[in-house]
């Protein structure tokens, strides 16, 4: 693929990621945060090597992580997007107690689903079925560092996601917690 190609298809991917969280914050009643995510993936740091390292069928910090060690984009974006478990870490109370996760507001861990949603509607296409989010999180959550509250309601949502589908969930979600 030529750098032109890359350009679009990386735009193309992350209009249509922000374009789905946007729709499904909004169902909820999250105006600002439908708005407001993920638009640090448009600053020159996560932008640029998007292009970069743009495959079309995963994220693009996936190939840069695998080719250089490390995602100098992921560690811009985690740092500022709090719809990401990352953003929340934090060492421990106690002296010489590791990093840690620390219980995320509601708000963002809606989002956080949301957001799951989204990329997974983006990468998968047609095969996207509502358990596919949480065959992810399954797959994944043994070596991700979520406080417990947050892993469980995470967890539930995208249970609820895959056996009542998506309308369903997001009545329950803004039932219960908004």
């Amino acid at each position: 693929m030529s750098l032109y190609d890359n350009f679009k298809g990386h735009l193309k991917t992350i209009n249509a990621h922000k374009k789905e969280v946007m729709r499904l914050c909004f169902k909820l009643g999250l105006y600002k945060q439908g708005i407001m995510h993920d638009l640090s993936k448009y600053s020159p740091q996560e932008f640029i090597s998007g292009v970069q390292y743009f495959t079309g069928v995963k994220s693009p910090n996936s190939l840069e992580r695998q080719l250089t060690g490390k995602s100098e984009a992921w560690l811009h974006h985690k740092g500022r997007n709090k719809h990401h478990l990352e953003y929340w870490t934090d060492y421990g109370t106690s002296p010489g107690a590791p990093m840690q996760g620390v219980e995320m507001p509601v708000k963002y861990v809606i989002e956080m689903f949301c957001d799951r949603i989204a990329a997974c509607k983006v990468y998968y296409k047609e095969n996207y079925d509502p358990g596919t989010p949480l065959q992810y999180f399954l797959k994944n959550r043994g070596h991700l560092m979520m406080h417990p509250n947050t892993e469980k309601l995470l967890g539930k949502l995208l249970f609820l996601l895959k056996k009542y589908g998506e309308e369903r969930t997001l009545a329950y979600i803004k039932y219960k917690f908004l």
